[in-house]
């Protein structure tokens, strides 16, 4: 068997089994009429940071709802100044408590989306959206999260959390998302 070979039935069998596990977490969810904390299931890249080239298939994450709970109470945006992806004092603060209720909780993914303004190109806006998801990463990282149970994604302008054009809108839309 070729490498090339190997490695499409590898990835054909990650899909399978990503879909097969969707496709079972969506059945139990919507079998129950009342509401109550659930699992949720993560799909978090392996491998090279970021996902990016070289990825080398995908690893569950089984949240307990214990753990959903927890990061319920924690806010879960940070926000970035024009043009940048440095994490402020404001932003290291909150990325502080997400990283110590992932240490405290190693099954546990998030996932890290980036956002940007309107302002620029597309293409810019969704580098510059996947900068600030890798920034808010690599401060976790740092904190001693597990990078495997971290999954980045850029919007870009794409979602923005307020529509508008002032300078206040703008600011409330330079931002990444944390979520469980």
């Amino acid at each position: 068997m070729s490498v090339y070979s190997h490695s499409v039935s590898n990835s054909r069998f990650a899909k399978i089994a990503t879909l097969a596990l969707l496709s079972g977490a969506v059945a139990l969810t919507t079998g129950c009429a009342t509401k109550r904390a659930t699992s949720e299931v993560v799909v978090a890249p392996l491998g090279i940071p970021g996902g990016q080239a070289g990825y080398t298939g995908a690893v569950v994450v089984d949240n307990s709802s214990a753990i959903v709970t927890d990061a319920d109470n924690l806010q879960a945006v940070v926000y970035f100044a024009f043009d940048s992806s440095e994490i402020t004092p404001q932003a290291a603060s909150v990325l502080n408590q997400h990283a110590s209720l992932l240490n405290s909780n190693p099954a546990a993914g998030v996932v890290i989306a980036g956002h940007t303004d309107e302002r620029g190109s597309r293409e810019y806006n969704m580098a510059l959206g996947e900068r600030r998801a890798q920034a808010a990463r690599n401060y976790l990282a740092a904190q001693g999260v597990n990078i495997n149970n971290i999954r980045v994604i850029s919007y870009g302008e794409e979602r923005p959390a307020v529509a508008g054009t002032t300078e206040q809108a703008y600011a409330q839309n330079r931002r990444a998302e944390l979520s469980y």
